[in-house]
């Protein structure tokens, strides 16, 4: 695979880049493990400083950065940006909150004299240097969400980015040198996805976050498990986002609209399959379908487009696939669906209508901006369409009935519920899915435990 910066709106070439060879790998290994002993041992407020500086340096390059991301994967200028100012913020937040997070926790004292200890405490500490194997979709963000909590747990960072974002790639490993973190705290590995395998085994590498595709999932996890590794996986998603009979229909197809198309529809958490109760089907149908074809779409570089173009031609081929598979299966096409003249991977805000659980749209992940239409009789029809799926990332519900609540949020299978919005993530708040979406947590505490080594420390009398 060929690492490279392509421009997905003209499909021109901008730069190519050699991967490294066996030798500079090599290096940044050694420097990875060199680097850790010492940077284990800073602390808390220093850490923070690094940190908070690189918010910073972050917040100054916002439009350059922004502009590098939406040539390299074609997301609208505006999001980018948008991006950019998220990752600074999630910076700011694990440099304010990391230490009490990770603050020592003392057991009750019932506890304490039960176990015979004077005195005993359970403490977190860095696990060592972690790689990271990260998708083009958000290439700031899911990097950000990772480093962040990593580097302020007293962990160093090795990314293997996609291969069609290496100039943001390198700008983090820029970034953080920039903010006075040293060398080896942080290092991009320009890499083709076959080396992954034998950066994971090497004894250095301590654990492995990624997020990604499911075959690369099963692949990372496989290593990893017979080197006896943690890893945390965050793959593919294909969000329900049901609508009740109380819920504000304007509201809720205003925001689907959203929900489907943000980031040229290429996210996880996007939502994908709209499950609407048949007492209000047409009414949001109309508004949605409305809303889907209102939408500006092109040059991914003007403030005013909402829709650019997907990120690789694959990209498009596929989704162009799911899309002719449905119609060939009885799918009604409501707007949409049909691949624009020229250059650029462009494809259409569109809605189908009639899915089947034959059609492989149902079962697969739609990545771009096509979304499909549900009808439910009932709530239990409802939470049936949306568990129908080997994925669980995240949900969204519409509402206003305290019970139907209560009920979507014992019953939905997903990571997260999200009532009466749009799914969106927090650093406060645990990132992650179940089924084939994945398992453990990004963000909040509890992402940033997870490559932490859990100490049990025990003082006798």
């Amino acid at each position: 695979m060929s690492i490279a910066t392509v421009n997905p709106a003209t499909g021109e070439t901008i730069k190519t880049y050699e991967a490294m060879g066996e030798e500079e790998v090599e290096r940044r290994l050694q420097l990875a493990e060199a680097t850790f002993r010492t940077y284990r041992t800073t602390s808390f407020a220093e850490r923070a400083r690094l940190m908070n500086s690189a918010a910073e340096l972050l917040d100054e390059d916002r439009q350059e950065i922004g502009r590098v991301m939406t040539t390299e994967m074609g997301k609208p200028v505006e999001q980018a940006r948008a991006e950019a100012a998220k990752c600074a913020k999630a910076m700011r937040w694990y440099a304010e909150h990391a230490e009490g997070l990770l603050a020592d926790e003392e057991p009750a004292a019932a506890d304490m004299k039960d176990s015979g200890a004077s005195r005993a405490l359970v403490r977190y500490r860095p696990l060592g240097p972690v790689l990271a194997v990260m998708p083009w979709n958000f290439p700031l963000w899911q990097v950000v969400r990772f480093a962040a909590p990593a580097l302020m747990a007293g962990n160093v960072g090795l990314l293997k980015h996609a291969s069609n974002v290496p100039q943001t790639a390198l700008y983090l490993e820029d970034l953080f040198h920039r903010a006075g973190f040293t060398e080896g705290c942080f290092q991009t590995l320009l890499i083709g996805s076959g080396a992954v395998d034998d950066i994971l085994r090497d004894e250095r590498v301590k654990a492995a976050t990624l997020t990604g595709s499911e075959p690369a999932g099963r692949a990372v996890a496989s290593t990893a498990g017979e080197m006896v590794k943690k890893t945390v996986l965050e793959l593919g998603g294909s969000d329900p986002f049901v609508v009740m009979p109380s819920a504000d229909i304007d509201r809720a197809a205003e925001v689907a609209v959203t929900a489907r198309v943000q980031n040229n529809g290429q996210s996880c958490i996007a939502a994908k399959r709209f499950i609407v109760h048949t007492d209000v089907y047409d009414a949001f149908a109309e508004r949605f379908v409305a809303g889907m074809r209102a939408l500006r779409t092109g040059d991914p570089m003007l403030e005013d487009t909402e829709v650019g173009p997907l990120a690789s031609e694959r990209g498009r081929a596929d989704l162009e696939e799911l899309v002719d598979d449905a119609r060939r299966s009885g799918a009604e096409v409501l707007c949409g669906g049909e691949r624009p003249g020229g250059p650029g991977w462009y494809y259409p805000p569109t809605v189908l209508a009639g899915i089947t659980r034959e059609m492989r749209i149902h079962r697969e992940e739609a990545f771009g901006p096509v979304a499909t239409l549900y009808r439910a009789a009932d709530l239990d029809e409802a939470v049936l369409i949306a568990n129908d799926s080997s994925f669980g990332l995240s949900s969204n519900v519409w509402t206003r009935d305290g019970d139907e609540v209560d009920r979507f949020v014992r019953d939905l299978e997903a990571g997260g519920v999200y009532v009466n919005g749009m799914t969106a993530s927090h650093p406060a708040f645990p990132f992650g899915g179940v089924k084939r979406s994945g398992y453990g947590r990004e963000l909040s505490g509890h992402g940033i435990r997870e490559f932490c080594n859990i100490t049990t420390v025990w003082h006798g009398a």
